[in-house]
């Protein structure tokens, strides 16, 4: 997969944004058959950083129901990228 496939977006939280203001950590939605060494291999080819740490968790979606049809959100995964400290992404500065 090519790193433009790899990360889709990132996620503009309240606890991401202290992750990111304590520890350098960001937060990404990623694909969901990427492995860490992919989304690794990723940040730091599209964002020019070294990352240090990949955690990653899968997040079910959620049930939903209109009227008396029940439905889900589809299920997602989530990554936590620990960056070199110094290294910072810029699209998260003054947010």
């Amino acid at each position: 997969m090519e790193p433009y496939q790899i990360i889709k977006q990132p996620l503009i939280t309240e606890k991401g944004m202290r992750l990111n203001e304590e520890g350098s950590t960001v937060v990404f939605r990623v694909d969901a058959r990427a492995n860490k060494l992919q989304i690794k291999h990723a940040v730091e080819v599209l964002f020019n950083v070294k990352v240090l740490k990949v955690n990653t968790l899968n997040v079910e979606g959620k049930k939903r129901r209109v009227r008396y049809r029940e439905g889900k959100r589809p299920d997602w995964k989530k990554a936590y990228v620990t960056l070199r400290d110094g290294d910072s992404i810029t699209f998260f500065e003054g947010v």
